[in-house]
């Protein structure tokens, strides 16, 4: 029975829920309803809930019964925290398939799904103990025990306020002490993180709504013109007399006060009962407007591109858009958007990240008003709340999200879109559940009934052969918008610059020239690297060391503005040495280019031009995105350097160059999606370019200028391309002819890790028999924070009618590994569908 079955519930006997936590064990858990919430629980509440000896969680009802578990005495639900559900029926059900799928627990899911603000904190509280009295102890205190003792006389302190208040930054030791003295009790006081915001408002009490008093009150305030002045202007803004409806609300304090009127003349007024102060709820986001569902004109192209998507629609519940580059697949989704909202339903718009959503998303709030939610990281847990709770409430029937905005309480689904779908962003990667958001998001669409449109002008190789075996519709849009062109793509041979001696520092001559002719006729350049940093190395002239990460086998970053050199994959940092300590040599060098020193390098090239980098970097703040991107957007910014940030769907009007700085790096990286995410990176970015009327150019720096997947980028060859892949693919069982399932061990010792890896292959190969298993092997980066790491990738036929009985045969052949002895502090991680 599938766990979000609702059982049948007696109410003549005690009541019990099964509630799912948000804990990595694969079972619900059963809890005593209170006989005051008999009445009150509802399947997909949240509830608060003792878990073990002290942690406090948020589950949510999943079914109530009568049934007491036989293996425990079930403990009482402490409080409910909705009046009406948080998770719908149908959320349940997409929980359970994406544990399922994933090999993940549905707790795991539902930790993922909830944003942290609806989830309980708790917090650590020190009180005095009533029986403790300091008179009459035998125990000796310190200076600070008594000084913290007399607080706690008057109120509970959590910790930080005991460091503040002591001036100690560790107080363990000291609360330790008083607890073992008897003098303190610990606790922990469960707190709600979301918090609505709230206005301070002001208006006038009900003795002086009505015209007599009010004159009456003016005849009192003569003589206090600073209160009268405050008095008056109330009564500007809000009309009492003409319209005393309007005083229920009053006005926000702040709008009331400037600069000419009195604070302490305010106070005064409300402490003799002239107005009053009172608080309400307001939205973080703007207020809400109505929409502006203006018609956008769609060409000849686009027209028939919706026709066929239209058609398409009534066959498959997924169809797949190609469009190239600048062909308006957006003006084609606002269009559908509109309908689907017009229609009376729900619609989901998934972007691959923050970056893409920036331009994308003022443009959308123009036509949808504030009708549209926004959904991802970057917002606090405040508005990531407001979002949620907002398409529970109607204010939101379209949300723009990242991959995380499949998981919201959607209840009238009718379209999804997932734009850039080939972009591997929208694979979760930890921590579980390892999800795809592109393909969750079709059975998403499935349990509600509604639509998928695949968006793309590079598709996944494995969505391109389900849209041409007929299991998607398939459309597609070959021409750019308007009057823009196809971008020309050169290529800047690296070997024969270098041999000509053209190449300054790693800039081949071809590309200066042509940054040089864009700059002189006021146009933008944008410069694609992969990899952000001043170098991705430092060695020693002398004898070739090179700092590695001390938890990672990686070498580390070295970032110029931070002087430091980072691990990408751990953090940890440590300052650039001024001799190497190997040989003590001074000559120590960096190797190659990041986005840093591109930035640095251009900077000294081009004096007179702006210069800007977008890399993580330069976006970790809320509005790192936008603001570069709107200071590129005005015109402000000449050059823009990035990583593949800038590949992303963004959309300027001058921009004329594009120049890749190493295509090789990518071609030839070991893996065999390496020509397809090299393929689709180079024509998203060379999409950037001539988007408008001005013709656009790329530049690519190779030194393999010959490679035969450049010369079918070059000639814009799509279906050369993915008929060479897959071709390649089926000869190598590899996706999407396979599903992959890829198992990493990790453990701080390596040979246990080794042997864990090894014992674990034996016991597959004898539980899956006929199934390719490859490994075990290190993997390309062998250490990461400290764990020695080895992986088995298993290769399941597309289509094999026992993927459910392989995978649980997986589960329990780990299951096995894991209870013997050598093995159990071993840390398995399955990743189904890696990319």
């Amino acid at each position: 029975m599938e766990i979000f079955d609702q059982l049948d519930t007696e109410t003549n006997s005690t009541l019990f829920a099964e509630l799912l936590l948000p804990v990595p064990i694969p079972k619900l858990f059963t809890y005593r309803v209170p006989q005051s919430l008999n009445e009150k629980i509802m399947v997909g509440q949240r509830a608060i809930v003792p878990f073990g000896d002290r942690k406090i969680l948020t589950g949510v009802v999943v079914s109530t019964h009568s049934n007491p578990p036989k293996d425990y005495e079930a403990k009482y639900i402490f409080e409910l925290l909705d009046d009406f559900p948080s998770v719908s029926e149908i959320q349940f059900k997409l929980f359970q398939w994406i544990a399922d799928y994933y090999l993940c627990t549905i707790g795991e899911v539902m930790n993922a799904a909830l944003p942290s603000g609806l989830k309980l904190s708790s917090e650590s509280m020190v009180q005095l103990n009533p029986a403790f009295n300091l008179e009459e102890t035998d125990y000796d205190f310190s200076e600070k025990e008594r000084m913290l003792l007399k607080r706690l006389e008057g109120e509970s302190l959590e910790y930080s306020a005991i460091s503040k208040l002591l001036g100690v930054k560790q107080v363990y030791s000291l609360l330790k002490s008083l607890v073992r003295k008897e003098a303190i009790i610990l606790y922990e006081e469960v707190k709600e993180k979301y918090k609505p915001r709230t206005e301070r408002r002001i208006r006038l009490t009900e003795a002086y709504l009505a015209a007599p008093t009010l004159e009456t009150l003016f005849e009192t305030l003569a003589a206090k013109p600073k209160q009268e002045s405050i008095v008056l202007k109330y009564l500007q803004d809000v009309p009492v007399l003409s319209h005393a409806e309007q005083n229920k609300h009053g006005i926000a304090r702040k709008q009331l006060m400037d600069d000419t009127l009195s604070e302490s003349s305010l106070n005064t007024l409300i402490k003799n009962g002239v107005l009053e102060e009172f608080d309400v709820i307001v939205s973080r986001f703007e207020e809400e407007t109505l929409p502006d569902y203006h018609i956008i004109q769609l060409s000849e192209e686009q027209h028939r591109a919706q026709v066929e998507i239209l058609a398409s629609f009534k066959d498959h519940n997924t169809t797949l858009l190609q469009g190239v580059t600048g062909s308006g697949k957006t003006e084609l989704y606002i269009n559908m958007i509109r309908q689907a909202l017009e229609g009376g339903s729900q619609v989901l718009y998934l972007l691959p990240e923050i970056a893409l959503t920036t331009q994308i998303v003022q443009r959308l709030k123009k036509i949808f008003g504030t009708s549209m939610g926004v959904y991802h990281s970057k917002f606090s847990d405040n508005e990531r709340v407001e979002v949620w709770n907002g398409i529970l409430n109607g204010r939101f029937k379209f949300v723009v999200g990242v991959r995380s905005a499949i998981f919201l309480p959607f209840d009238n689904l009718g379209l999804i879109i997932v734009d850039e779908e080939h972009d591997s962003s929208y694979k979760q990667q930890e921590p579980a559940p390892r999800y795809h958001a592109r393909d969750v998001a079709m059975v998403m669409a499935q349990l509600h009934h509604a639509k998928v449109l695949l968006g793309s002008a590079t598709p996944a190789v494995e969505t391109y052969y389900q849209a041409l075996q007929g299991k998607y519709g398939y459309v597609k849009l070959d021409k750019r918008f308007g009057e823009a062109q196809l971008p020309t793509l050169v290529l800047a041979d690296m070997g024969r610059e270098r041999k000509q001696k053209t190449i300054k520092g790693e800039f081949s001559g071809l590309l200066l020239k042509n940054i040089d002719e864009a700059l002189a006729k006021k146009e933008q350049v944008i410069i694609f690297q992969n990899r952000r940093g001043y170098s991705p190395m430092v060695n020693c002239e002398d004898c070739g060391w090179v700092p590695k990460c001390v938890n990672c086998a990686v070498s580390l970053t070295y970032h110029q503005y931070r002087h430091a050199l980072v691990c990408h994959y751990c953090g940890y940092r440590e300052a650039l040495p001024q001799h190497c300590p190997t040989c003590s040599s001074t000559r120590i060098k960096t190797v190659g280019y990041g986005t840093e020193k591109l930035e640095e390098e251009l900077k000294f090239h081009f004096p007179e031009a702006h210069v800007q980098r977008m890399d993580l970097d330069t976006t970790r703040s809320k509005t790192g995105y936008e603001t570069i991107i709107d200071q590129f957007e005005r015109g402000e910014t000449n050059i823009l350097v990035g990583t593949q940030m800038v590949t992303k769907g963004l959309d300027f009007d001058h921009v004329s160059l594009v120049g890749i700085f190493n295509a090789d790096r990518m071609i030839h990286f070991p893996d065999f999606r390496s020509y397809e995410r090299a393929f689709q990176l180079i024509t998203q970015v060379s999409g950037r370019a001539g988007r408008r009327a001005v013709a656009g150019k790329v530049v690519i720096q190779t030194s393999s200028p010959d490679h035969p997947l450049l010369e079918t980028i070059l000639k814009h060859s799509f279906e050369k391309f993915y008929n060479d892949q897959l071709a390649d693919r089926r000869m190598h069982s590899y996706p999407p002819f396979s599903r992959l399932i890829d198992v990493t061990l990790k453990h701080s010792d390596k040979k246990i890790c080794q042997a864990s890896a090894t014992a674990l292959f034996e016991l597959l190969r004898t539980a899956l028999p006929g199934t390719k298993i490859l490994g075990p092997g290190e993997p390309m980066i062998s250490k990461i924070r400290n764990q020695f790491l080895m992986s088995l990738l298993i290769k399941i036929p597309r289509g094999s009618s026992e993927l459910a009985v392989l995978k649980q045969a997986l589960v329990k052949c780990i299951y096995q590994l894991l209870k013997e002895k050598e093995h159990r502090n071993t840390r398995v991680v399955m990743d189904v569908d890696p990319v």
